[in-house]
């Protein structure tokens, strides 16, 4: 199979037409559906997003490998990160992104600061770093 094709599977396995899958993957439905008959390649941020949305692996997408999933630490999402990430309908996938990238500046930080933010201090990180998760 190729990508374009496992790309297919999966997503009807979904129940998504591609009309759903581009609008959330932030391709168009004719791009997609060039991908999917394998008329056009796909760059890696695209077949990564496109990864996230139908839950499956990068590696599974491009060579059909299935990879061993390892159990990770679970992940807590602060409450006023649920809220802010409801009121500007972001994905679970997005959620995630922005509160590994928080974690990630307040890493470089250092171990003595910790900042908690609310909803609206969780908006306006989004709204300064969106470009970056794009």
């Amino acid at each position: 199979m190729t990508t374009g094709e496992r790309i297919r599977e999966i997503r009807e396995k979904r129940s998504m037409t591609q009309e759903e899958l581009a609008k959330k993957a932030g391709i168009s439905k004719g791009f997609l559906s060039d991908v999917e008959n394998d008329k056009r390649n796909i760059g890696s941020q695209g077949l990564l997003r496109i990864a996230n949305e139908l839950g499956a692996s990068v590696d599974y997408l491009l060579a059909g490998k299935i990879t061993e999933i390892i159990e990770n630490e679970q992940i807590i999402i602060p409450q006023e990160l649920s809220e802010a990430a409801e009121e500007m309908n972001l994905s679970y996938t997005e959620t995630l992104d922005l509160l590994k990238t928080f974690n990630s500046a307040i890493a470089r930080r250092g171990k003595t600061y910790r900042k908690e933010l609310s909803a609206d201090g969780w908006k306006k990180f989004h709204e300064a770093i969106k470009e970056a998760l794009k």
